[in-house]
């Protein structure tokens, strides 16, 4: 690993970001954010990239915002006020990129995953993680309710097992949060880069103007009522259907051969 806080590698159609802070465990500071806001404003832009993961170097995938960082922002006469709300504002922007994103996000989980660290993860689309990874929205353990994380791991998982984990500050683990909906898939340590890999890989390999249209709509539909919602996607789908690789993907389906597309 370089020096550079945060690493972004092309291999083909997929981008790996990777959190590169490992002696502060790859900690939200306020560089962190910001290179993590300017990666994501560069891959919007970037028709090469179909899938992106996000992983940390080190021994854990993140531990939330900086809180040393935090801490000296309340030598302001405010008490910090101005500085809390400026960071909290600029990581729920930062946050709000990633299902924002034309891509697919798949975050690629390991060692810990703590309070903002864990809402970085309920914020990407997709997440694959050890079994043994440990996830928490603990910030209540130290006097600070995981408000601003509450926001993406509710949208995750069931709202009794967020409060539950909100409430208490305890830790579950990766076979859970696979059980509750946080991750999607787990591997061994070993197996943890293939096997995200593999799944960037599967999704690469579709039409991916559809998956681009396709992600827009899963968001913009969830929290419209039934009727709405299907109205939304019937207008997605129609947009879809015309799209030229589309009949030629249906076509090929139909002809039993492989889709012809650039």
């Amino acid at each position: 690993m370089t020096d550079t806080i945060l690493i972004r590698e092309d291999a083909g159609p997929i981008a790996t970001l990777t959190l590169n802070d490992p002696t502060k465990l790859n900690a939200l500071s306020d560089a962190m954010i910001a290179a993590l806001s300017q990666s994501l404003d560069a891959l919007a832009t970037d028709p090469a990239i179909k899938v992106v993961i996000l992983r940390g170097a080190g021994r854990a995938f993140c531990a939330g915002h900086d809180l040393r960082e935090m801490q000296a922002a309340r030598q302001a006469p405010d008490g910090g006020a101005a500085a809390f709300k400026d960071l909290f504002d600029r990581c729920a922007t930062m946050m709000q990129k990633i299902p924002a994103l034309p891509q697919p996000v798949i975050a690629q989980v390991h060692g810990i995953a703590t309070a903002a660290g864990c809402q970085l993860v309920a914020s990407c689309d997709l997440a694959v993680s050890t079994a043994d990874t440990h996830f928490g929205v603990n910030g209540v353990n130290i006097g600070l309710f995981c408000s601003t994380p509450m926001v993406a791991l509710t949208r995750k998982v069931p709202p009794g097992v967020a409060f539950e984990m909100l409430t208490t500050g305890e830790f579950i683990t990766g076979q859970r949060a696979a059980e509750v909906g946080l991750i999607n898939r787990l591997a061994s340590a070993e197996d943890l880069p293939a096997a995200t890999h593999k799944l960037a890989e599967t999704i690469a390999s579709k039409l991916g103007a559809a998956v681009k249209i396709g992600k827009r709509a899963f968001y913009d539909q969830l929290g419209l009522p039934l009727a709405a919602a299907y109205a939304l996607t019937g207008t997605v789908m129609v947009e879809n259907m015309l799209y030229p690789d589309t009949n030629e993907g249906i076509c090929a389906f139909l002809e039993k051969r492989k889709p012809d597309w650039a």
